[in-house]
């Protein structure tokens, strides 16, 4: 005689749901170490149509600490937008390897930020992060570096070389003299630079 319990069970299989995934490509940058820096993503669905690019200046900061803003910027969209499956793909092997849990985070800069995004990665269904070469991610570089132009009030170039067919010629380089004392560069005549400018030093 069958059981209670398999006299009510549905014997037809419930179709699993499918898993839509969300892919982030993610990317930081500072212009010095610490110096001017940003963050860029490019957030897509499975068919590869861009739902989101995200960017943001944060000032003088680290590389690192760039990297993981750009992290905790796609874990938000992503949290915020509804979408719980997220591959994140950038091209800092140092953060991927500390989120995968391979590398140790020694930085107390790093610490608060690596936790935050475990916070947000814990309320995912699925997550997954991936490196890769920067050839391959771009457009979040192009994102952060546009980035980094809003917050040093550089004005974004009419359109890109690729795209007119014509190339610029490079800008002259401006020569200023000084002299170093104690380490610091000293400009003669009153001059001086903003921050995040590299500069070439030819001793004389």
């Amino acid at each position: 005689m069958p059981s209670a319990a398999s006299l009510f069970a549905d014997p037809t299989p419930v179709p699993s749901q499918p898993v839509t995934w969300v892919t982030a490509h993610c990317d930081g940058g500072a212009r010095g170490n610490p110096g001017p820096a940003g963050f860029g993503a490019v957030m897509t669905d499975a068919q590869g149509h861009v739902l989101a690019e995200l960017s943001g200046f944060l000032g003088a900061k680290t590389n690192n600490v760039a990297e993981y803003s750009g992290l905790l910027a796609c874990l938000e969209w992503a949290l915020e937008q509804g979408h719980p499956h997220l591959r994140v793909v950038s091209d800092s092997e140092l953060m991927v390897k500390q989120i995968q849990g391979k590398y140790k985070v020694k930085s107390p800069d790093l610490r608060p930020l690596f936790d935050e995004a475990k916070r947000r990665i814990a309320l995912l269904r699925r997550f997954e992060i991936s490196h890769a070469l920067r050839h391959k991610n771009k457009d979040a570089d192009r994102l952060a570096n546009e980035a980094m132009d809003r917050g040093m009030g550089k004005k974004p170039s009419a359109a890109p070389a690729c795209l007119t067919g014509t190339t610029q010629p490079p800008a002259a380089a401006t020569v200023l003299r000084g002299f170093t004392r104690d380490g610091t560069i000293h400009l003669l005549g009153g001059a001086s630079l903003p921050d995040g400018v590299f500069v070439k030093i030819i001793p004389e």
